[in-house]
């Protein structure tokens, strides 16, 4: 009786006994996976791998597999419905918004084929003629689209000549409503472009009473702008003048005049000063304060308005201006002067503003015609020269190469090199520079208080001393600007760099010579005297080279190089010892002839008795000879 409760005791033991509990001296032999092999070191067979890749799925999941696919596929169904039933709504949409929706549709389809650069003369004109028939009519109602406009482009561009009659005629009476929209204006403005000088006198005569209004839109200005760029001086005068009073917009017999300016045009009329003041400022405030700063009609108002404004009129004008969009007005040359009169009458303030508005932008203000002249204009009256060093002479100084060989770009470096030389800068680029406002200026205001130069006074040279507007010494201006700030060094060595090219250039020439000789009033001396010699050494050992038939032009004999050496030899003593030295020495004879002789002969015609002393003994026979001849002194001041 007492052994069968141990009995029990021990199977329910072995019940509560943990499956993978190991017994005493019993070794682990955990069950193997399922998906495992039960081979230790099963070999690959392909068959195998086969064999289980092509086999079936069992029916179960087979038949899952194919019920989740037919709901993926309604799911995709149902969606392209959806997309498509959306495409139909809209396009039902836009057919009863649009009323010639059908039609832009169709023009685009032709548009498409006519705008092709490959496809044949013929055809393209068989495509405008059918897509002008399928708008005739309706041109006006469908300009405004951004479609129909691109389609009317093309087929202006290259339509017949009857054919762009006929869409003149039909648009002529909406001409004001297409200027100001934002796809119509491009057609307006390519209708300009090809129209006869009737059509385009007649349109300019429906803008009449228009100017004023369409100019402060952002969209119809351009227009406006369009229309003036193409006019003759007439028709630019008929839309100018409509700006200056209220009774010029009224009466058309007024307006056909032969007067320019403001104050003739007030003077002749007896119009009132004040009045026209007042309408001038409701005309081009709004303007002003929309940014629309581009167009040359607005910088030839403004030059007039300031004309004849008073002294707190003109300061507001230049205070607005004064900032980064005067950038986008320099490139006229009323914006031009606009901007010297705002560098020259601005505060230090509005100047500072000015130049860091310029930021990003040098190098191209600088190689633009009429943006060089403000950059002329900023480097003779700023002070500052740190900021105008920081921000100006940095962005020029990497492609300092290629600016000196740039017609335009070269001026500014001439100006600190030989500041306001009328050798460099022409009359009217002198009378740009000594404009100034008559209510601003303090002296030289003419009698009817026009915007004229202020007095000038020209020295020796004929070069004219100009109002430099700042209160340092131009001297010491122009020492801190070219010296002390690298500027003449890296100058000289872009020249040695670059002596062949230079000397060959129209306009490299002229900054070559001017560096060459230390510039005006002997800037670039003693400071820079060593590196001045090495470029005399440099071009020395060019015009030294032999004389070869099958290569190029000589640089003694090249048309710009040889005039340079030539005004190098009579203005520069130091050069013409080292030339001598290097290249004439001994060598004369050869160069004897052609343009050559013009710089050989220079020697003898410098006012240095040094370097006329060197060449005299080899010269003089040559002249005895026949061989050389001295230049005229009429023939030589030409040259000069």
């Amino acid at each position: 009786m007492a052994a069968k409760p141990q009995k029990k005791n021990s199977e329910s033991n072995k019940r509560k006994r943990i499956p993978n509990q190991k017994s005493e001296g019993q070794t682990s032999n955990p069950k193997k996976p399922k998906f495992t092999s039960s081979n230790k070191n099963p070999k690959f067979n392909p068959s195998n791998v086969h064999n289980k890749v092509g086999k079936k799925p069992s029916d179960r999941p087979e038949k899952e597999y194919q019920k989740y696919s037919g709901k993926k596929d309604e799911v995709g169904d149902s969606k392209k419905l959806g997309r498509l039933r959306a495409k139909e709504l809209t396009e039902a949409r836009k057919k009863k918004r649009k009323k010639h929706y059908t039609l832009e549709q169709e023009l685009a389809l032709l548009w498409e084929k006519m705008r092709q650069r490959n496809i044949a003369k013929e055809d393209r004109s068989r495509l405008v003629s059918e897509a002008l028939k399928k708008m005739k009519g309706k041109i006006s109602e469908i300009a405004s689209s951004h479609v129909s406009s691109r389609v009317l482009q093309t087929c202006i561009k290259h339509c017949t000549q009857d054919e762009r009659n006929a869409v003149f005629i039909e648009l002529r009476p909406h001409f004001i409503s297409l200027a100001s929209n934002t796809y119509a204006v491009h057609l307006v403005t390519k209708m300009l472009d090809h129209a006869p000088k009737e059509q385009l006198a007649e349109f300019i005569s429906s803008l009449h009473g228009h100017v004023a209004s369409l100019l402060r839109h952002m969209v119809g200005s351009l227009v406006i702008e369009h229309a003036y760029n193409l006019g003759n001086a007439s028709q630019k005068q008929a839309l100018l003048i409509e700006l200056f009073s209220p009774e010029l917009q009224l009466f058309k017999d007024l307006v056909t005049m032969k007067e320019t300016r403001l104050e003739d045009i007030i003077s002749k009329l007896k119009l009132q000063k004040s009045s026209v003041l007042r309408h001038m400022t409701s005309v081009l405030q709004p303007i002003l304060e929309k940014g629309i700063l581009d167009h040359s009609i607005v910088h030839r108002a403004l030059m007039e308005y300031l004309s004849i404004a008073d002294k707190s009129s003109a300061a507001e004008v230049i205070e607005q201006l004064s900032g980064s969009g005067l950038v986008r007005m320099i490139h006229t040359k009323d914006g031009s002067r606009l901007g010297m009169l705002c560098i020259k009458h601005g505060s230090a303030k509005e100047r500072k503003k000015i130049i860091k508005g310029m930021k990003g932008h040098v190098e191209k203000i600088a190689r633009d015609k009429y943006g060089s002249m403000v950059l002329v204009c900023l480097l003779s009256i700023v002070d500052d020269t740190k900021l105008v060093s920081k921000i100006i002479i940095r962005e020029l100084e990497p492609n300092l190469k290629e600016l000196l060989l740039d017609q335009s770009a070269r001026r500014l470096f001439l100006q600190l090199l030989h500041p306001d030389c009328a050798r460099y800068l022409g009359p009217d680029d002198l009378a740009s520079l000594s404009l100034s406002i008559p209510s601003l200026k303090n002296k030289g205001v003419s009698d009817d208080g026009e915007a004229v130069a202020e007095d000038k006074v020209s020295d020796a040279e004929g070069n004219i001393q100009l109002n430099e507007g700042g209160k340092k010494d131009a001297f010491k201006r122009r020492q801190e600007l070219l010296v002390n700030s690298g500027l003449a060094e890296k100058l000289i060595g872009a020249c040695s760099e670059s002596v062949e090219g230079l000397l060959r250039s129209k306009y490299g020439k002229e900054v070559i010579f001017e560096v060459a000789t230390g510039g005006a009033d002997g800037i670039l001396h003693p400071t820079l005297d060593e590196k001045l010699q090495d470029l005399h050494e440099a071009i020395a050992s060019i015009a030294a080279q032999p004389k070869l038939e099958e290569a190029e032009e000589h640089i003694l004999e090249q048309f710009h190089s040889s005039r340079a050496i030539r005004k190098l030899i009579l203005d520069c003593p130091p050069f013409a010892s080292t030339l001598w030295e290097k290249a004439f020495k001994g060598n004369c004879a050869i160069w004897a002839k052609g343009h050559s002789s013009k710089v050989i002969s220079a020697y003898l015609e410098t006012s240095n008795s040094g370097v006329r002393e060197l060449a005299k003994a080899e010269l003089q026979p040559l002249i005895e000879r026949g061989d050389l001849s001295l230049p005229k002194p009429n023939e030589s001041a030409k040259e000069e």
